[in-house]
């Protein structure tokens, strides 16, 4: 068994896929209208293969609260590996990406934590 599909929740389908692929570097594998909505998977380039990211609308009634709750806790809605926090925490930041932790030693990992424009928090992070 392994993971196939992890969902993001995003306030705007076309910001988010701006954001993860024009900021963040992933790359759209999936874009299939579904009414007012799309099915939209983003992919990181290394592994095109891999594990796909869907961008998916936040309509639930439950889902604003869920994720209004993690942000003011400011709890990651997910995590993406990077080789070097460090660099891509200046890349970022470069890009005008607003980070609410700068990189920060946890144990084995370093993280820091970015808004990705859409409601979330997102983690990055490096095994030591």
């Amino acid at each position: 068994m392994k993971i196939h599909l992890s969902s993001v929740f995003v306030d705007d389908q076309d910001k988010a896929l701006r954001f993860y692929t024009d900021v963040l570097g992933f790359v759209k594998k999936y874009e299939v209208p579904l009414g007012e909505h799309r099915w939209l998977t983003v992919v990181s380039p290394e592994d095109p293969d891999g594990t796909e990211l869907v961008l998916e609308p936040d309509d639930h009634p439950a889902v604003k609260p869920y994720k209004a709750a993690l942000v003011e806790d400011g709890i990651p809605a997910t995590s993406f590996a990077v080789d070097d926090v460090h660099a891509e925490f200046n890349r970022l930041r470069e890009l005008g990406v607003q980070f609410t932790q700068e990189p920060v030693e946890m144990g084995p990992v370093i993280t820091a934590v970015l808004d990705d424009t859409c409601g979330n928090l997102i983690q990055i992070a490096q095994y030591k």
